[in-house]
């Protein structure tokens, strides 16, 4: 009986046995494998409700017992879900959105003063074509005579044989009378009879007809001022005989002394280096001052005594009336490197006026990228920039509408560069170059051709805010010594002399500039700090939660994976009587081994490999204790 009792191991010895083995042989198999999963979707999710740190997940398994609130914690879990991706989804849209903050600087440093445009305002008479110009007046007398009864007074009147000249194809009278000016009816622009009866002038529009080379349809360029109508259609001609002589832009007619009279800038006078010329077909001669960027003028102080100070003469003579209506000069102030487009920002200086402009600086530096649609330079706009300057906004219009132009018209418009490989049109080469640029006007106004949409903003500029003074110059009291010493330096001997000359005095206004700019209202470093926001306030938790809830998503499309794959194998070993196969089943991944009820994990290796029972979610019964006991 004493050999039985000492070779016999107590119970719990035996137990805490085969703990002891069980626990080494699932530290071997952990060893073993590389990838583990768990069994079955239920496991995964119980494990993950009840280790994750996102608030609320427990309460999915503690409750689990009681159905209501089971059923009221995974609405509520699952509604807090969509309510923080809604969030998510505001949050995303509004970051690629590209919204930006306007910063508002104010500096204070020495200005560069801009450019200074100054035209006459007067088309000039070139000597090459004075007797073109001549016949084109007579032409304009006429044409006023039949329609108005006015009789133009004109300063040559030596072409009494002008209608008895041969009208050959390349004569002026030709071309003008293909394109005639007409008083038009007001509804439907039917040409008025030779010889009507007196009408009511008021029913009547005047214009011109434009037809195709073909003549099977035309343009009517109507318009309700008359004055506006002899204007543009004069133009028109004048346009062509000035593109009739190819270096017309070349020549320096200019006459600087003659039209500026005095020029001072910062008490200092002015010189020639400090000017460029150019011709401006409807402005005649045109100065540019401070363009020169080797030697640019700059203010230290405000005040009309610290900038441009101008006495010009507007008196007209020897120039072209029918193109120029009014008097005085046109001044626009720009910056450099880029072109006056006098039409855009220039305005007129009146005759026996003082003019002072002041001027405050502003800048606008914008964003690029995915934040606005500027460019730096122009490089990636797709126009060709046909001026011998930096990139604008206006430039790059102009510059799309006259390559549009050389295209479909077959020849350039004068007021603008040539393309390469284009010359001027000129209806004694294109018959029909007015009819295709006046469509081709229309079309572009409305924005057909896409040179706005095409042509963008650039991502740095610089204007000037302007204001205006006015006051009479020189006065009452010291016009006439103010004229004397004029008619004795500058030979100014016209007898008009108050409506003959004006001043012109532009200065800074302030020595402060602003800067307009941008910077990024929502960054990457924003997103991430909102949706940290959101996250914290709906679940109340960190970044590691996050890769929690990664971790689950990963485990439960491995876990669909490797059952999808477990039951396409067993298909593929059905017996020869057709047994259905069991491989669907989520016990296929848990041991066979009997009393073990508790949800098992697999280990992926090179196969599949069973793990022993996971108990840290359900405790062991009695019962196994003596299962394994007596094992």
């Amino acid at each position: 009986g004493g050999s039985v009792k000492t070779g016999k191991m107590p119970e719990g010895e035996k137990t805490r046995q085969c703990k002891q083995e069980e626990e080494q042989q699932q530290k071997e198999e952990e060893r073993e494998g590389l990838i583990e999963f768990y069994g079955s979707y239920q496991e995964l999710f119980q494990f993950f409700c009840s280790n994750t740190t996102i608030h609320g997940a427990i309460r999915l398994v503690c409750s689990k017992k009681n159905k209501m609130k089971t059923a009221f914690w995974s609405v509520l879990f699952f509604l807090t879900f969509g309510l923080m991706y809604w969030q998510f989804g505001i949050l995303y849209r509004e970051y690629f959105s590209y919204p930006v903050n306007l910063n508002l600087n104010l500096n204070s440093d020495r200005l560069t003063f801009p450019a200074v445009t100054l035209c006459t305002l007067n088309p000039y008479r070139y000597s090459a074509i004075r007797k073109k110009l001549d016949e084109l007046d007579q032409i304009t007398h006429q044409t006023l005579l039949d329609l108005y009864d006015y009789n133009m007074s004109l300063a040559r009147s030596d072409w009494s044989t002008l209608s008895t000249r041969k009208r050959s194809s390349r004569s002026l009278l030709h071309h003008v009378q293909r394109h005639p000016l007409r008083r038009q009816k007001r509804d439907n622009l039917v040409n008025l009879p030779e010889n009507s009866p007196s009408v009511d002038k008021n029913d009547w529009k005047i214009g011109f007809v434009l037809c195709s080379e073909n003549n099977k349809d035309c343009f009517h360029q109507a318009y309700s001022s008359g004055v506006d109508a002899v204007r543009e259609w004069y133009s028109f001609h004048y346009i062509n005989i000035l593109a009739q002589m190819p270096d017309a832009k070349a020549l320096d007619e200019s006459d600087f002394e003659n039209f500026i009279y005095a020029c001072r800038f910062n008490e200092a006078t002015c010189d020639k280096a400090n000017y460029t010329h150019f011709h401006h077909p409807l402005y005649g001669n045109c100065y540019t001052f401070n363009d020169n960027s080797s030697s640019l003028w700059t203010s230290s102080l405000p005040g009309i005594n610290n900038g441009l100070s101008l006495v010009v003469r507007t008196e007209q003579n020897d120039f072209i009336p029918l193109l120029s209506t009014v008097t005085g000069a046109r001044v626009m102030v720009h910056d450099q490197n880029e072109p006056a487009f006098m039409d855009d920002g220039g305005f007129n200086v009146r005759p026996g006026i003082e003019t002072s402009i002041s001027m405050r600086k502003e800048m606008t530096v914008r964003l690029g990228g995915s934040y606005s649609d500027c460019t730096e330079d122009g490089s990636d706009v797709p126009v060709q920039n046909l001026y011998s300057s930096r990139y604008t906004e206006q430039v790059c219009i102009r510059s799309c509408f006259q390559l549009n132009m050389a295209e479909r018209c077959g020849c350039a418009y004068y007021f603008y560069p040539l393309p390469a490989g284009a010359e001027y049109c000129d209806y004694t080469k294109h018959v029909a170059w007015g009819y295709c640029y006046y469509k081709l006007l229309a079309e572009f106004k409305a924005d057909v051709l896409g040179c706005f949409h095409q042509c963008r903003k650039p991502c740095k500029m610089t204007e000037y805010q302007l204001s205006a003074g006015y006051s009479r110059w020189p006065s009452a009291v010291s016009e006439d010594w103010v004229f004397y010493m004029l008619s004795q330096q500058n030979k100014y001997n016209i007898t008009s002399k108050r409506n003959g000359v004006a001043k012109v005095n532009i200065f800074f206004e302030e020595w402060n500039y602003k800067t307009n700019g941008e910077s990024p209202a929502f960054t990457v470093v924003t997103l991430l700090s909102q949706l940290g926001n959101q996250w914290s306030l709906w679940f109340g938790s960190s970044v590691l939660s996050v890769m929690e809830l990664a971790e689950l998503i990963l485990d439960f499309v491995a876990i669909t994976f490797i059952l999808a794959l477990r039951w396409f194998r067993s298909r593929q070993q059905l017996s020869p009587l057709g047994s259905p196969p069991n491989s669907h089943n989520n016990t296929a991944f848990q041991d066979e081994a009997p009393g073990l009820s508790t949800p098992h994990r697999f280990t992926v290796e090179a196969v599949v490999t069973m793990l022993p029972s996971y108990n840290s979610l359900e405790p062991r019964g009695p019962s196994r204790d003596g299962e394994v006991g007596h094992e």
